[in-house]
């Protein structure tokens, strides 16, 4: 017993405002609580909440691994706060130091919760069930039937047997009273373990297949090939420790593209209904191999995935100097800016005439007229195909070395002689027609790919987009993904459990109790218990009472 603070023998007690003379932790002890804080599930679910919300900037802000362009603009367009933000690193948020010590604490706290548990449950497993409880009656699922006639060792053997048949782990107490105690549902704690390990397996694989893996993009159109060196990708987002040695050898080629939109339903008119890109592929010195790219159906090739992304039209422009010299003959991808491919394009003309010259050129499939008389198209696919020619001379201010998108065009050094500003209407094409460049400065042809055909369908080429995906560890992710929802399923639906059979001598004969007790919530303890008597009851000959 504790003895009164007043006693003779009880030490003074501490002066009023002393306070409270608490143990030093010293360095090994800091260290010690600061891991455990560390390791604790609450930090671990909180880093990866931190983490989710350290990914919105990635959304936010333009990104230097994927629109480099684009962070070029927003210094351009805000040039007072971009600094600032840089210094944060917010254009480069999956890299940055900030990012980097969120994933690598949450990869930290994620192992050292699951090492320690996955100890304890292995001897968990290894070690005995517990020992009977003293008061079975205590207990909130708890079943009793009278036994008269049964011995105590048939009634407790017959209990061990349907215990161990309905998947429990048994083990038989000697003591006052004889008694079984069994339990179950281990796997639910292994599921809850293989869920946290595959959480690490995921991390552990993203981190190593963005490190290795590449995403590049590709424009083919119709005819053309590329093969899979960097040079010939349009842009591609290498990772960390991407080798360009590493690089499959392979080339694909763009046979065919075609497109099929809806023509009956006229309130979907025109809708896309199916995309297919016809290609051939070449590994090595062996023949080439037919295959159809489509949007959810990518093209498998030495471990890369070649998946459709867009399409569009590439229309044939030719441009001559005033002798009728050809200076630029291409196909120019003429991107989409609406349902109905209405699509831009630029063409840019360096050298071969007095001026350097630039065209901002419109496209329409199925051209038709505004009220205000502007065009438009009013159906994707070619049933009236027109270019419009916006033409500008000047500086097209690549002669610095800088880089300069093919899509866009600088016109800040240019004059404009055809539309916008000029006073000259733009200049207005169908293909095959030829017309003289303003200014005298030479001709510029809309060619027709297929002069002889009935109808328009073939006259302009098309193009792909193609995206170009290497992950090394993306077979990995599925397969930690899985364990993820099994992990989870099992840990969530499969109950622990500990039950208890005891056989009580009394005066009337043997009376037989039956307890459970659950690890957590389980609504079913107390019909599992009550079944667990039934069926024991008919096994000794007995009747359960209602």
């Amino acid at each position: 017993m504790s003895r009164p603070s007043d006693h003779i023998d009880s030490p003074a007690p501490p002066p009023k405002g002393s306070g409270i003379n608490q143990p030093k932790l010293g360095p090994v002890g800091y260290l010690r609580f600061f891991w455990r804080q560390l390791t604790s599930m609450r930090t671990a679910l909180f880093l990866l909440l931190l983490l989710a919300v350290a990914a919105v900037p990635g959304s936010l802000f333009p990104q230097r691994s994927s629109d480099p362009n684009g962070v070029i603009d927003y210094f351009t367009k805000n040039p007072d706060s971009a600094p600032v933000l840089d210094k944060l690193q917010l254009f480069d948020v999956y890299t940055s130091v900030w990012f980097s010590a969120i994933y690598l604490l949450l990869f930290v706290s994620l192992i050292g919760c699951v090492i320690p548990r996955t100890t304890h449950h292995i001897q968990a497993l290894r070690g005995r069930p517990p020992r009977t409880p003293a008061h079975l009656g205590r207990l909130s699922a708890f079943v009793e039937v009278e036994a008269p006639g049964v011995e105590a060792a048939a009634a407790i053997d017959s209990a061990r047997g349907l215990l161990r048949r309905s998947g429990y782990r048994v083990e038989l107490y000697q003591g006052p009273e004889l008694s079984v105690s069994a339990e179950r549902g281990y796997l639910r704690e292994t599921g809850n373990l293989v869920f946290h390990t595959a959480l690490i397996g995921i991390l552990i694989s993203v981190g190593v297949g963005s490190g290795f893996g590449y995403t590049g993009q590709k424009v083919l159109v119709e005819g053309q090939a590329f093969a899979n060196v960097r040079l010939s990708y349009d842009s591609i987002n290498p990772g960390r420790f991407f080798n360009e040695a590493a690089l499959p050898p392979y080339r694909i080629r763009l046979d065919d593209f075609s497109a099929t939109y809806e023509e009956k339903n006229l309130n979907a008119l025109g809708q896309p209904i199916d995309f297919s890109a016809a290609v051939t592929t070449y590994q090595g010195e062996g023949p080439g191999h037919k295959s159809v790219i489509k949007v959810n159906e990518p093209l498998r090739i030495d471990g890369n995935d070649v998946y459709l992304l867009g399409n569009g039209y590439a229309p044939s422009i030719t441009v001559r100097d005033p002798t009728g010299k050809v200076v630029f003959s291409d196909q120019v991808p003429f991107l989409a800016q609406d349902a109905n491919l209405t699509s831009l394009g630029v063409i840019k003309v360096p050298d071969g005439l007095a001026d350097q010259l630039g065209m901002q050129g419109f496209f329409y499939p199925t051209a038709a007229k505004l009220e205000s008389g502007a065009l438009t198209s009013n159906h994707p696919d070619l049933q009236n195909p027109v270019l419009s020619l916006r033409v500008y001379k000047g500086d097209l201010g690549i002669d610095g070395g800088i880089a300069k998108s093919v899509y866009s065009l600088d016109t800040s050094e240019m004059t404009s002689i055809a539309g916008d500003t000029a006073g000259v209407p733009a200049l207005e094409l169908r293909p095959g027609q030829t017309v003289d460049i303003p200014g005298g400065l030479g001709t510029v042809t809309f060619d027709n790919l297929d002069p002889g055909a009935k109808d328009l369908l073939h006259s302009v080429a098309r193009f792909a987009s193609l995206d170009v995906h290497h992950d090394p560890t993306q077979g990995w992710v599925l397969f930690f993904a899985i364990c993820v929802v099994l992990g989870l399923l099992t840990s969530l639906f499969i109950p622990r459990r500990r039950v208890w059979v005891k056989a009580v001598e009394t005066d009337a004969g043997l009376r037989l109790e039956y307890a459970g007790l659950a690890r957590g919530d389980d609504p079913g303890l107390e019909s599992a218990v009550t079944e667990i008597a039934r069926k024991h009851s008919e096994q000794l000959g007995l009747r359960l009472a209602p």
